[in-house]
């Protein structure tokens, strides 16, 4: 790590995250590399090297930030709301995952490479705001469905968060998938990120209400 201020060493890793960010908006994880990187940055492109060892590290960081916005806004929905119903809190839990669609595919095509390629003080970052995210659903949870017991938070637990390793190929396809899709006959109809979160999510909590 280079020496320096610890605000100056916030502010490398930031605009190195922010580089990957915007290249990861049109282009693909395999074809982005250190170099193209550290092209979008202020310095030089050796100088990432003292902050991220590899690009996997660099996509775990932005990750890990997207997660910090996710749970920014599950905080604000516990603070700002007396009372929800299964309804109203599926509807604000799917608007927060409407903003966070580079985590969705972040965690839907590239996790094994981020995880298997970042050194362990890093993924342990990573993991402590993904428990962190887990906390703050329970949290919702605890609060507007307060007949919720510790198994049926954990049950509801186990099917949302493998359900965000899975909808950003259902709602997100290139012109080459849609082509693909057209000629092989397939009855597609386009769902967003809400469209497909908020009657899962109701669903699921209405399961408990049985």
């Amino acid at each position: 790590m280079p020496k320096g201020s610890e605000e100056l060493t916030n502010a490398r890793k930031e605009e190195i995250i922010n580089a990957c960010a915007s290249l990861y908006e049109t282009m693909g994880f395999k074809d982005i590399t250190i170099r193209d990187i550290g092209a979008k940055t202020s310095f030089t492109r050796t100088s990432i090297y003292n902050y991220f060892q590899t690009k996997e590290e660099i996509f775990l960081a932005l990750l890990e930030r997207e997660h910090k916005l996710w749970i920014a806004d599950l905080e604000e929905i516990a603070q700002t709301n007396s009372f929800l119903s299964v309804d109203g809190f599926a509807d604000k839990l799917a608007r927060t995952l409407e903003k966070r669609g580079c985590m969705l595919k972040l965690m839907c095509m590239n996790l094994y490479d981020m995880e298997g390629n970042s050194r362990i003080e890093n993924l342990v970052l990573f993991k402590k705001e993904y428990a962190n995210a887990l906390r703050a659903i329970s949290c919702c949870l605890e609060k507007f469905f307060p007949s919720m017991t510790v198994n049926d938070i954990q049950e509801f637990l186990y099917a949302f968060f493998p359900f965000l390793f899975g909808i950003y190929p259902y709602t997100s396809h290139t012109e080459k998938q849609m082509e693909a899709m057209r000629l092989a006959h397939v009855n597609y109809i386009h769902c967003s990120i809400y469209e497909l979160t908020k009657p899962f999510v109701a669903k699921i909590l209405r399961s408990f209400e049985e």
